[in-house]
């Protein structure tokens, strides 16, 4: 994807944020908007988002959060506190909005620690979110995950892990270390979400792969015990990053929900 810049005034300063648009002459079609996983950014999507907006007729959003591919690096002595994914929800989303002057409700296609932030903002501001689709989301954490990313850690220092990410992201130690640092912190074992994606109100498609090493099941049941309206589905043959690993039936189910929603 061919990408551009623009800035947001965030947390008392000036933040670049990497971002590209797809099928922008679409002008009546619906936004899908993407949310990358914890160590993703516009590029590591690949060709993913290009493929579900033309399967959709959508038009299409994708950039990478502050820290993350090419926009602005995470200070090196900077630390993510625990709320970071609803600063991420409340700050800079409505933010990046604001300057691309996006004034319509939008579709959050998010991933991971994405799929956690877009149901943030859905209960947020319902008004401005048209519908969700979160693939591997978090709403609490379990010991799997931080046993996982644990393992992620010794990777990054014993293995050629971060000569890998290195290829989507200007500064992979600001991508990597914010990241893996707040997960396994001790004040982030009792993070959990669960009461306030109650208020989501939009159309929800919650997708988790029956092999994800990540979590369990019960994110996405969780998910659809306390906001009804969810549509569950659950990928055999999947691991955590269910548009990788089973794409067409992402694909499908997305663009399904799309068509089935007023507007969409």
């Amino acid at each position: 994807m061919s990408s551009a810049f623009v800035e947001i005034d965030w947390r008392g300063r000036r933040v670049r944020i990497e971002h590209a648009w797809i099928a922008p002459e679409r002008r009546d079609a619906p936004l899908l908007v993407f949310l990358h996983e914890g160590l993703g950014s516009l590029s590591m999507w690949k060709d993913f988002p290009h493929r579900l907006c033309q399967a959709a007729g959508a038009r299409g959003l994708v950039f990478s959060r502050p820290g993350y591919g090419r926009s602005t690096p995470r200070p090196a002595a900077e630390t993510w506190d625990v709320d970071f994914m609803h600063r991420q929800a409340h700050e800079v989303l409505p933010a990046l909005f604001g300057a691309l002057r996006i004034d319509e409700p939008v579709w959050l296609f998010g991933h991971s620690d994405g799929g956690s932030i877009a149901l943030l903002h859905a209960a947020r501001f319902p008004a401005s979110v048209a519908g969700l689709v979160v693939l591997a989301p978090h709403i609490f954490v379990e010991e799997m995950t931080v046993a996982n990313i644990e393992q992620a850690r010794h990777s990054y220092l014993t293995t050629d892990l971060s000569t890998k990410l290195g290829r989507y992201h200007d500064d992979v130690d600001s991508a990597f270390w914010g990241w893996n640092r707040i997960w396994l912190h001790p004040s982030f074992r009792p993070w959990n979400i669960e009461a306030e994606i109650e208020e989501v109100r939009c159309p929800l498609l919650a997708v988790q792969g029956l092999d994800d090493e990540y979590g369990t099941l019960e994110q996405i049941r969780g998910i659809a015990r306390r906001v009804p309206q969810t549509q569950l589905l659950e990928l055999p043959d999947c691991g955590h990053s269910p548009h990788r690993d089973q794409p067409e039936a992402v694909i499908a189910a997305a663009s399904a929900l799309l068509r089935r929603t007023p507007g969409g």
